[in-house]
């Protein structure tokens, strides 16, 4: 069984590091979907930015879910999700959800993890009045959104069975995971050594993220060793996890010429597929999609189906 040791000794480091943090500022808004959401700025949590959007289907049965947790360093952006899956996802009976989350500057980690594992929460407890399957929920998402994804699949479920909170008695548990750009690891010593040419592990967003100065990465106190172990997906990998998608626009040979691109780099999906192939769990590895403009929907679509147990169209 997967030990929930650090579990404690995080939220309590959460709470106390979001005293002091200054409040995130929203970019620019996505266009609005193609549709709007059945139900809109669904509160799920106390943070303002704890809400989600639900687009509904019309279905005799209670239909799978698809989340979509966005990207952005973890200090930007908003819920989206694109048009291309959103239609595709609505078409085959598939509900999807698009949440939010705690800005780093606002919470250092794990606030964002256990947010989206909240919401997963949310909508299983939600699933009798929204018409929802609460054994078949996937989630997708790119860069920070994708890291999140791979977490929330590979984590020990969150569950309390003894909670007061009947939301926090649900499984946080995942069906499948189709992420793109995405990390699976944010333990800045890990990077250093996947990418030794170059300083990627130093990002902003990542110093940010836990709250630490990374120029003295050697220095810091055991429980921020922990905390990097804690909120990188690939350390909670173990045999009875789903099976994942991993789309990047880069090519494994694509040079480290800025932190964007080492941060995206599909060097992070081969040490994943390496761990999981090891432990013969599914894993694709797609790479170069910004160079072939092939469509990453379509990949996803065909994934999430399949492991929902709908026929591909």
């Amino acid at each position: 069984m997967k030990s929930h040791s650090l579990i404690a000794f995080l939220l309590v480091l959460c709470a106390v590091q979001s005293a002091n943090a200054q409040p995130g500022k929203r970019r620019k808004p996505k266009p609005p979907p193609f549709v709007p959401p059945t139900l809109a700025e669904v509160r799920y949590g106390a943070h303002e930015r704890n809400v989600m959007d639900v687009w509904q289907v019309d279905s005799a049965k209670p239909a799978p879910v698809l989340v979509a947790i966005h990207g952005g360093a973890f200090r930007h952006g908003d819920k989206s999700v694109s048009n291309a899956v959103l239609k595709g996802c609505l078409n085959s009976g598939i509900a999807v959800v698009a949440i939010t989350y705690r800005y780093s500057q606002d919470a250092i980690a794990p606030a964002q993890h256990l947010d989206a594992a909240r919401a997963v929460q949310f909508i299983r407890h939600n699933s009798g009045k929204w018409n929802l399957d609460p054994g078949r929920i996937a989630a997708i998402g790119g860069s920070a959104g994708a890291g999140l994804s791979l977490w929330l699949g590979f984590h020990a479920d969150l569950a309390d069975p003894n909670s007061k909170d009947p939301i926090a008695r649900q499984s946080t548990r995942l069906t499948c995971m189709a992420v793109n750009n995405g990390q699976s690891s944010y333990d800045p010593r890990v990077i250093r050594d996947l990418f030794p040419e170059a300083e990627i592990y130093r990002t902003s967003a990542l110093a940010q993220l836990f709250g630490v100065d990374l120029k003295r990465l050697d220095e810091l106190p055991a429980e921020k060793y922990q905390l990097f172990e804690e909120v990188s997906a690939i350390t909670h990998l173990t045999e009875d996890d789903p099976p994942v998608l991993m789309t990047y626009d880069s090519d494994m040979e694509t040079p480290i010429s800025s932190n964007s691109i080492g941060i995206h780099h599909p060097r992070f999906g081969k040490l994943l597929k390496d761990n999981m192939d090891q432990l013969h769990i599914e894993c694709q590895l797609l790479t170069g999609f910004r160079r072939t403009k092939q469509s990453r929907s379509k990949q996803v679509l065909k994934f999430v189906r399949r492991h929902f147990g709908i026929s591909d169209q």
